[in-house]
């Protein structure tokens, strides 16, 4: 599958969701990492949406990396999601994207795992209210719990070299239309993400699994219970199609902090595929 994949950048799982602490980790692959000398970026703006075709290469309709399956989009009208992002740096500076471009650092570029390539989207940071528009040509990243990958430059414009990861929502713009100013864009209140110590606006979980079988959820439930985690519930959600979700969570969570605290609990444990839910 030539270009198919470009480079598979395994993005080490180092101080994870930093959505619920101030880590100063950086989760790159080894050997990744900022320029020796940091160049002056300031004359590099955002990139202005256009129509374009469809990058050959990289947009098949289905392709597996580690024995996962993912599903190219057909298009990204209308899409909005909130996740982690992560960066990308000198490891794979000049190295094949998936859409067959040699991936600048310096440029205002992002890797996807589902969205058609290329296309342009605003990523805005949630922690600190940064926004950017990047142009998503490549596939990445191929970590859980991880939704984009940032070039360098756009990871610097967002204020999130030093942590590694930052809370972002990521919102596909379509050719000619106007883009909203940062107050105006539907996300997270910024007041969630101001102070670690400071008790959340909203109720914070962690989802550690959704099963069918209630006994199942209870399952892992006493799991977690016997291994010293507490706040523990089974939240049923109706499914429409067939019998509800009983979905395990953790919380709610009373502040970054205590977030934090259980993320390293869960890791600890090797529990590293949960999601966050803000209600």
């Amino acid at each position: 599958m030539p270009y198919i994949l470009g480079v598979i950048r395994v993005v080490a799982v180092i101080g994870l969701l930093v959505l619920l602490a101030a880590c100063a980790s950086k989760p790159m692959s080894p050997g990744d990492g900022p320029p020796k000398k940091v160049p002056d970026l300031s004359g590099v703006g955002d990139p202005t949406p256009r129509s374009e075709p469809l990058s050959r290469y990289g947009n098949p309709p289905t392709y597996e990396v580690f024995g996962q399956t993912y599903h190219t989009m057909n298009s990204a009208k209308g899409y909005v999601e909130r996740g982690i992002a992560s960066w990308y740096g000198t490891k794979f500076h000049g190295q094949r994207t998936s859409s067959g471009e040699p991936y600048d650092m310096y440029s205002m570029t992002a890797a996807h795992t589902r969205l058609p390539l290329p296309v342009y989207v605003r990523v805005t940071n949630l922690e600190n209210g940064r926004s950017v528009i990047v142009r998503v040509n490549d596939r990445g990243p191929f970590v859980k719990n991880r939704l984009i990958d940032m070039s360098y430059a756009a990871a610097k414009r967002l204020g999130m070299l030093e942590k590694g990861t930052a809370v972002v929502e990521v919102r596909a713009l379509d050719e000619g239309l106007p883009y909203l100013p940062d107050t105006q864009i539907s996300a997270f209140p910024r007041e969630l993400f101001r102070d670690p110590h400071a008790p959340a606006e909203r109720d914070m979980y962690l989802q550690i699994g959704a099963f069918s079988s209630r006994s199942n959820a209870e399952s892992l439930r006493q799991q977690l219970l016997a291994n010293g985690l507490s706040g523990i519930g089974i939240h049923t959600a109706s499914n429409h199609r067939g019998p509800p979700v009983y979905r395990v969570k953790v919380g709610p969570l009373a502040s970054l902090d205590a977030a934090h605290q259980t993320v390293q609990k869960l890791d600890q444990l090797g529990v590293r595929d949960y999601r966050v839910i803000v209600d």
